[in-house]
């Protein structure tokens, strides 16, 4: 890992989280951005000899990527059971692929192996060396037995909220985002103690009516996990969480975008009723994404990868994604988004939703977490924090 006080990135496409600038040139001092200015500003600056100059070769400079819902990769995954050195290698791996913040996202499980897990990676935060650590996401364990996915049906529970005390105190405070069902008998209760702690609350593995979910709207669940999936689905006589994601402005969404989790034609929806600000791209990757070799695990049960997502062996219910960022990006693109636009589902747009203020834009005083990809979509640089982490 190298380290420079002061680099400037110049000949690229600046994607600032608003817009696209191209020929242009980002230097950061100190960890941080200093100043964005076009290439003939570069052209005609003076800069000191301990400044490192970089030529990206006219490859876009885009906020690094951040991923609030992924489980694992590369065969390490947060169900481990020394799942805290698991996720610092999450960190490693995730920083070579552009993404320079993520939320590792526990399965629920036995009420003292998920406080001990909770715990665990909680205590390793700050000591990772690549991608940023921000918190951890909770996919449970308040969700609905009716949608569980591949979750295990035991391990879910009804709300409780003593219970979601001693996981915010296991987790130190360091809980970012909660997935929640709306129906569920106390969630009111349950999400003013999470709104009390910052907790941004996620309405998913539900069968909410629609009423459960305007309920839930009015108690501050106002983002929804994977989009489309594991939730009731649209219908005429009740719009459920589906339609009520889509009727109302103020709700954001995850949404998985390998072309398989949801058909790509759908983002054209999406994209009509949603404005492009409440849309964020996941990836809900799972330890066995990029696995060089099986066999392949997730959630303590054997998967296998077909028809483009990864599959339970034991009853072939899909487990979860194998996607990255960048080919989420790339694929995003190729559903009809703009450049811009599946750079920001990717960078701003969950930056302003878990209300992490630093991060997600190119303007100076912000974290300099910038990723360098090419027009073939490979990454080329990261940088965290000013640190180069990988450069090409």
């Amino acid at each position: 890992m190298n380290k420079s006080n002061s680099v400037c990135l110049f000949n690229g496409t600046v994607l600032t989280g608003f817009a696209a600038m191209e020929h242009c040139a980002v230097l950061v001092e100190d960890g941080l951005i200093s100043d964005v200015f076009s290439q003939r500003r570069f052209e005609q600056r003076h800069f000191d000899s301990d400044v490192r100059l970089v030529d990206v070769g006219g490859a876009y400079i885009s906020p690094g990527f951040i991923d609030t819902h992924i489980h694992g990769i590369g065969g390490y995954g947060t169900e481990d059971e020394d799942c805290g050195e698991s996720v610092l290698a999450m960190s490693r791996l995730l920083a070579e692929r552009g993404v320079t913040a993520f939320n590792p996202t526990l399965y629920p499980s036995e009420s003292e192996h998920m406080l001990e897990a909770v715990r665990e990676i909680a205590s390793v935060m700050g000591r990772e060396e690549g991608a940023r650590i921000m918190g951890l996401h909770l996919e449970g364990p308040f969700i609905s037995p009716a949608r569980l996915g591949v979750q295990k049906g035991e391990t879910v529970q009804a709300v409780d909220i003593h219970f979601m005390e001693r996981l915010w105190e296991a987790a130190s405070g360091r809980i970012v985002n909660m997935t929640v069902a709306p129906e569920l008998k106390g969630m009111r209760e349950l999400a003013l103690f999470c709104i009390k702690k910052g907790i941004v609350l996620q309405a998913g593995h539900t069968d909410a009516k629609y009423e459960n979910m305007v309920e839930g709207m009015q108690a501050g669940i106002l983002h929804a996990t994977h989009f489309f999936n594991a939730m009731s689905k649209l219908d005429h006589r009740n719009p459920n969480a589906v339609g009520a994601i889509l009727i109302h402005p103020e709700m954001s969404c995850e949404i998985i975008a390998d072309g398989f989790h949801v058909h790509p034609d759908l983002f054209k929806l999406l994209l009509r009723d949603k404005t492009i600000d409440k849309i964020v791209l996941v990836t809900d990757g799972l330890k066995p994404t990029e696995q060089q070799s099986g066999p392949f695990f997730a959630n303590q049960e054997e998967v296998c990868f077909h028809d483009g997502a990864f599959h339970r062996i034991s009853d072939d219910v899909i487990a979860g994604s194998g996607l990255t960022m960048i080919r989420g990006i790339q694929n995003l693109i190729a559903s009809g988004f703009s450049l811009e636009d599946a750079v920001k589902t990717a960078s701003f747009n969950p930056a302003q939703v878990m209300r992490y203020i630093h991060q997600g834009t190119i303007i100076p005083g912000r974290f300099a977490d910038l990723t360098v990809f090419d027009k073939n979509f490979e990454i080329r640089l990261v940088m965290i924090g000013g640190r180069s982490i990988k450069c090409v």
